[in-house]
């Protein structure tokens, strides 16, 4: 459906993204993964031909969209990552004012504007002004206008940061909906890494304005088939002791966070005594310590070196 080929954008001397290929098939739901600066709302933006690549081709059923882009646009929704309404304006009418920009108008216009609140959850809100909202609902209405034309493409930017856990869900479930009953296809950019696991067919892990690896789940948690991940809180930590638990045989990479540490080690090694030790000898206090098969963001950790949210 959509091919992205040796895809690239340059900021004067920065490369932004580096030689970025991907694609889309009718009916997906794929998740684009990365932290913060890793190039992802750079590449979404070029893909719906809001920004002119340095180099590359985005196709739409084999049509060059960045020279032909109305051959995408009709068909595309977009929930950009900052919200895009006029605040001052109710729901309803920025509902109308996008629907009559979508082309749509009369009765059709109406009845998409009260369906389409329904799906989002507010439709009794709907005369209330924008800017009276909460985060959740404002994101909520982002989405909404999104939906207005019926899009065959669905393109969601970061749609849940900064929100509620209620609002959060609720567009998760919503989103899932789309994709699963009406056949919606989805390009999801998160920071959560629950969000992709949740949501998305494959998945697209993207650091430093490259894509380094993609796959299915399950084919990215093969990546990690023969480790395991051992988590180790900490009261503090120290530099001693990562070195110890770096030095020792078995463990392949050590990964430090807010909470202590997550050591990859080949399966099947029995090293918690050897942990024990290692921590009496830097004078640490283990508060816990839990082992457990890889997951996503385990492999993302083992790729980049650092979290989802860093």
């Amino acid at each position: 459906m959509i091919e992205v080929k040796n895809l690239g954008k340059n900021f004067k001397k920065k490369i932004a993204v580096d030689d970025v290929s991907m694609y889309l098939d009718e009916g997906e739901s794929v998740g684009l993964l990365g932290p913060n600066g890793a190039g992802k709302s750079t590449t979404i933006s070029m893909i719906s031909t809001l920004l002119p690549p340095t180099k590359g081709t985005v196709k739409y059923n084999g049509k060059n969209v960045l020279k032909e882009p109305e051959e995408l646009r009709p068909i595309l929704g977009v929930v950009p990552q900052e919200i895009a309404l006029y605040e001052e304006l109710s729901a309803y009418e920025n509902m109308s004012f996008f629907g009559k920009v979508y082309g749509i108008s009369g009765k059709k216009l109406e009845d998409k504007i009260q369906e389409t609140l329904d799906l989002v959850g507010l439709k009794e809100r709907q005369k209330d002004a924008v800017e009276t909202y909460s985060g959740g609902m404002k994101r909520r209405i982002n989405i909404a206008v999104a939906l207005m034309h019926d899009p065959e493409i669905l393109i969601m930017d970061e749609p849940t940061v900064g929100i509620d856990p209620q609002s959060r869900n609720y567009i998760l479930e919503m989103v899932r909906k789309l994709n699963r009953e009406r056949g919606l296809t989805v390009l999801y950019t998160s920071h959560y890494m629950e969000e992709v696991e949740k949501l998305c067919d494959r998945v697209y892990i993207m650091d430093h304005g490259q894509i380094i690896a993609s796959g299915t789940k399950e084919e990215l948690k093969s990546i990690l088939s023969n480790e395991e991940t051992i988590q180790i809180q900490v009261e503090e930590t120290k530099s001693e002791f990562r070195d110890l638990l770096s030095s020792q045989e078995g463990v392949n990479q050590v990964l430090e966070d807010e909470a202590g540490y997550n050591l990859i080690v080949s399966k099947g090694e029995q090293l918690l005594g050897e942990i024990f030790d290692h921590a009496k000898q830097a004078n640490i206090k283990i508060i816990g310590i839990h082992v457990k098969t890889p997951t996503l963001e385990d492999v993302f950790l083992h790729l980049t070196g650092r979290k989802l949210r860093d």
